[in-house]
């Protein structure tokens, strides 16, 4: 799942190349209520962006319960803060290499989830967290 605040929707032309098309959404915009139930059902949030102001969306996959694979790129891995599974961004390996790390060591899963959940709130009192 692909979301985009703008109608382009970086990727598609290579998931549909790689033969990804029918396994990545690129839903463009979703409303809040849609995302929050996006995130809850993930089985895992990687956010690998090489260009990222914050990380909002890694708070986010912490929030609704959700283990994040990160970006060792801007502010990500200091705002995942041990609690997500960082790689390299440009390195597609390692990122696949993660999300099944995370999909088939249920204790690793869970233990990115319990340390997700602790991390969160660090961002709720600071009045950095956007409510749902």
């Amino acid at each position: 799942m692909c979301t985009a605040r703008t109608r382009a929707r970086p990727g598609e032309t290579e998931a549909a190349e790689l033969g990804l098309g029918r396994h990545v959404v690129f839903p463009g915009y979703v409303d809040r209520g849609v995302l929050v139930e996006l995130y809850q059902r993930a089985a895992v949030v990687p956010f690998v962006s090489r260009f990222e102001g914050f990380g909002i969306p890694i708070l986010e996959a912490f929030h609704a319960g959700t283990p994040v694979i990160a970006s060792s790129a801007g502010s990500c891995e200091e705002v995942a803060g041990g609690a997500a599974l960082v790689v390299d961004e440009l390195d597609p390996a390692a990122i696949a290499a993660g999300v099944t790390r995370i999909l088939d060591d249920p204790a690793y899963r869970a233990s990115l989830i319990e340390a997700g959940r602790k991390r969160a709130p660090n961002f709720v009192e600071q009045g950095l967290w956007i409510r749902r």
